[in-house]
């Protein structure tokens, strides 16, 4: 990545599933259509029904992933819920060849992959207000049967208690109200520098 042009160092956003990343990047690129670009990433999962291939992700078969891994296509990569995911080279650097600010959402696997990089973003981790209530998210979504949210419970506690490790994220964001989420997000998103959010217990 020091081949690069300067650019802004890429915003890195991990978090569990169903804790509002989505939302808050969604809004963000709304208010700033020219200053962002999304990371998209690769994965060998079925899209959802309003999902846009290319826009989304870049679906792809697990052979088709796995040649680009064996070439050195991806910064990291990761599998999850039985699924493989990846953030490649090149969709960071088209994004910083236009002088916009990259933005990666990916799993916390995939942020231990960058840390071993010379990429140098800032790390984002959005958590729940508690994991109850990210439980009563996720079953609320009615994307996933009762086993996948219990997955992606005990997932988010793995990843609640990675970024509670020193050092992990340089900003911890908790998603309790929108408009307050958000307008933090929004802050360090354009540079700024707030103050972290405290990170919810493990054992609500």
């Amino acid at each position: 990545m020091s081949s690069l042009p300067d650019f802004v160092r890429p915003l890195v956003c991990s978090g569990p599933s169903g804790v509002g990343k989505s939302t808050l990047l969604k809004r963000l690129f709304s208010e700033f259509p020219d200053k962002f670009a999304f990371s998209v990433s690769h994965t060998t999962r079925a899209p959802r029904p309003s999902e846009v291939d290319g826009k989304d992700y870049n679906f792809t078969t697990r052979d088709a992933f796995l040649r680009l891994v064996a070439d050195g296509g991806f910064i990291e990569h990761a599998e999850f819920s039985g699924n493989l995911y990846g953030t490649s080279v090149q969709a960071v650097k088209s994004i910083a060849q236009q002088g916009r600010r990259c933005i990666l959402d990916i799993e916390v696997q995939g942020v231990r992959q960058i840390k071993t990089t010379d990429l140098n973003p800032v790390y984002l981790f959005v958590a729940p207000p508690s994991v109850s209530v990210l439980r009563q998210r996720l079953i609320g979504r009615g994307t996933d049967s009762v086993e996948a949210v219990q997955k992606r419970l005990q997932t988010a506690l793995l990843e609640i208690g990675y970024a509670k490790e020193p050092g992990a994220h340089d900003y911890v964001l908790v998603n309790d109200d929108l408009e307050r989420a958000y307008d933090k997000f929004r802050r360090i998103a354009l540079g700024g520098i707030v103050e972290s959010d405290t990170l919810p217990p493990l054992d609500d």
